[in-house]
């Protein structure tokens, strides 16, 4: 089944599949694609088993990072910021402070924590709400897709 699926996937989504599976082992469940509000839409937004709020951008070639002038907005919605890539990827152009994943399709391994930055309460709030839902509403589209 995964080699069917990788035919399907982008580059960015198989990082992404990797990072939420190494998540796993960190009591961390995810989302990729989630949008915490209009404008913004995150690869992969990660809760941990304290309420924690991790956002993880994966980023498949230089282009695919050098283009991309949204990622300091992410910041104001997660405890913590990591950038998933390959290893082929030039990790020398990623910013300090912001962690590391090297990513592929069937795993990852955080090579480097980002630095932390509490949500306030009532965000954290908002945004945990917020994830339950989507996800629920993802999991019901699994399993009624007429719906």
């Amino acid at each position: 089944m995964d080699v069917l699926s990788d035919k399907l996937l982008m580059p960015g989504q198989m990082l992404a599949r990797g990072v939420c599976r190494h998540l796993l082992e960190y009591d961390f469940v995810s989302i990729e694609e989630f949008t915490p509000e209009r404008g913004k839409r995150v690869d992969v937004m990660a809760l941990g088993p304290k309420g924690e709020i991790w956002v993880i951008e994966c980023k498949s070639s230089r282009v695919d990072f050098t283009s991309d002038a949204k990622w300091e907005g992410y910041l104001e919605w997660c405890d913590r910021y990591f950038w998933a890539v390959d290893e082929e990827f030039p990790t020398d152009l990623l910013p300090e402070g912001t962690g590391l994943i090297i990513a592929d399709a069937y795993n990852a391994e955080i090579i480097r924590m980002g630095s932390e930055t509490r949500l306030a309460a009532a965000r954290r709030a908002v945004l945990t709400r917020k994830f339950a839902r989507h996800a629920g509403r993802r999991l019901k589209a699994l399993r009624d897709p007429e719906l």
